[in-house]
C-alpha cells in the first residue's frame, strides 16, 4: 500500500492552514487511515503550479499513493489548472481525495475515473469559452462606444493589442493558451507572445 500525503496551501492566513490540517486529520481518523506526510506550500495563488512547488509534490509521489486536500481549490486556481493536475495524478496512478467536494478520483484509470476526468475537461473548456465570450463582448462594447483601442499612431513599440492588457492578463491567469488568445483578438500567436513579453504580463 502506498503513502498518503496531505497537500496544504495558503496565502498568508495561518488560521486557514490550521483549519486545512484539522479537516484532513479529522477525515483520516473517521476513515481509518493515517497521513504519512504533509506537503505545505505557503505562496500566493497567483503563482503558477511550478512556483507553488506542485512539482515538488509530484516528485514525492509514486504509483499507489494517495493525495488528500481539504478542497479542490487548493491544487489549482482555475478549472483548467485543477484538471491538469488531476490528469497528472491519474497518469501517475495516484488517488486524489478532495474532502469538501466528497470527491475521490481513483488512480487506477477505471471507467468512473475516465468519466470524471471527461466532465472536468468539459467544464474547463466551458470556462475558456466563457472567458473568450466575455472578452469579445467587452471589445465590441468599447468599439460601439467609440473608444479607441490601442495607442496613438506612431507611438513607440505600438501593438494591435495595446489597451487589452487587463483582458489578456485575465486570460493568462485562467491558463488560456496563447493560440486561443490569438484567435480571440484575431492576431498571430507571435504577436500575442511579443506583447506579453514586452508588457511584462507574465510575472
Amino acid at each position: 500500500m502506498g503513502q498518503t500525503i496531505a497537500y496544504l496551501r495558503v496565502s498568508t492566513n495561518q488560521q486557514d492552514l490550521r483549519n486545512q490540517r484539522y479537516e484532513i486529520l479529522e477525515y483520516a481518523q473517521k476513515n481509518n487511515f493515517n497521513i504519512d506526510d504533509f506537503v505545505q506550500i505557503e505562496m500566493s495563488s497567483r503563482k503558477d503550479a511550478s512556483e507553488r512547488l506542485i512539482d515538488y509534490l509530484f516528485d514525492k509521489l509514486e504509483a499507489g499513493d494517495c493525495v488528500v486536500v481539504s478542497e479542490l481549490s487548493r491544487i489549482g486556481r482555475s478549472t483548467v489548472e485543477v484538471l491538469g493536475i488531476i490528469n497528472r495524478l491519474v497518469t501517475k496512478k495516484v488517488k486524489l481525495i478532495a474532502i469538501k467536494q466528497n470527491l475521490t478520483v481513483s488512480g487506477n484509470g477505471d471507467m468512473t475515473t475516465k468519466v470524471m476526468v471527461t466532465m472536468f475537461s468539459l467544464f474547463a473548456e466551458l470556462e475558456r469559452d466563457l472567458i473568450s465570450e466575455r472578452t469579445k463582448r467587452a471589445l465590441e462594447a468599447k468599439k460601439a462606444a467609440g473608444v479607441k483601442i490601442g495607442r496613438p499612431k506612431g507611438a513607440t513599440s505600438a501593438s494591435k493589442l495595446d489597451g487589452m492588457e487587463i483582458q489578456i492578463a485575465e486570460l493568462l491567469q485562467k491558463k488560456v493558451s496563447l493560440t486561443s488568445i490569438a484567435k480571440i483578438f484575431e492576431v498571430s500567436r507571435g504577436t500575442v507572445y511579443n506583447f506579453i513579453q514586452s508588457r511584462k504580463l507574465v510575472t
